[in-house]
């Protein structure tokens, strides 16, 4: 069985954040947009539902946010919460070495703020990112191996 592969951890922005002098849910912000798509698009692992069901259904209904649902995960993203489909996409989208997910976030919301880091989470702003995210998940299933064609 292989470790499972770590996507992204707030801790690692910690010390950034603090520079900023920004609050520290800044340090989670890109990851939770991304998170929320992956919830909404239904591509979390059983794992991830069976372990936080009671979480999923206060954020859906809006008891929580999903700086808590992250929160709930020790602020940590990684493959083991996504599904098969989900973790493919991730793998080439939101990597952040081989993937975009970071520049279209900057082009979507950065702005004239000073960094990627000052990005205020907001429903406004994940409606504008969401919008960027479906558009590379449809072309990443035209282009997608056959056998993914399957859950167009």
């Amino acid at each position: 069985m292989s470790n499972p592969y770590v996507f992204d951890k707030a801790k690692y922005h910690k010390a950034t954040i603090e520079q900023f002098g920004l609050p520290e849910s800044h340090a989670a912000n890109h990851t939770v947009f991304f998170m929320r798509w992956l919830i909404e698009n239904e591509l979390m692992s059983e794992f991830f539902v069976a372990e936080c069901s009671e979480e999923l259904v206060k954020f859906r209904q809006g008891q929580i946010t999903i700086h808590e649902l992250y929160e709930w995960w020790d602020c940590c993203l990684i493959s083991d919460m996504v599904s098969e489909r989900g973790n493919a996409f991730s793998m080439t989208y939101f990597d952040f070495e081989k993937g975009v997910y970071i520049a279209d976030y900057e082009a979507t919301l950065k702005g004239t703020l000073p960094s990627v880091f000052h990005v205020e989470y907001s429903d406004e702003n994940y409606d504008r990112l969401r919008r960027v995210i479906d558009e590379r998940y449809k072309n990443w299933i035209h282009r997608a191996k056959p056998w993914w064609k399957f859950w167009h």
